[in-house]
């Protein structure tokens, strides 16, 4: 069955999207040499709660793990593998490659 979203329920959709959109270009400029990926998680986290949202991250269980995840980023570089954690000790370089991955809940709409 195909279900139909009205023009409000698409524009939730959008604001969703559009505030991960945000949130990975702030991202992006700050991704410089002596920036941890705390630091990136800590602005993230912050444009979250000002906009209203919350981490579809943060909190979320995996049994594989046994744990909630504890962050509102994954955060990799270079050759790590995707889905890494922020951590005050991984200080960027420069000419390292950052992979970011988030995702948040917006007025009950998920963006990622």
């Amino acid at each position: 069955m195909i279900v139909r979203k009205t023009a409000a329920e698409l524009e939730k959709m959008r604001r969703s999207g559009l505030l991960v959109s945000q949130i990975l270009a702030r991202l992006r400029e700050m991704a410089r040499e002596g920036v941890t990926t705390l630091d990136l998680e800590v602005v993230a986290e912050k444009m979250m709660r000002e906009a209203g949202a919350r981490s579809a991250f943060k909190g979320y269980y995996s049994a594989a793990a046994g744990i909630k995840y504890p962050f509102v980023l994954c955060t990799s570089v270079n050759e790590e593998i995707v889905h890494g954690m922020p951590s005050a000790k991984r200080v960027l370089k420069a000419g390292d490659i950052v992979s970011i991955d988030t995702g948040v809940e917006l007025d009950g709409y998920f963006g990622d």
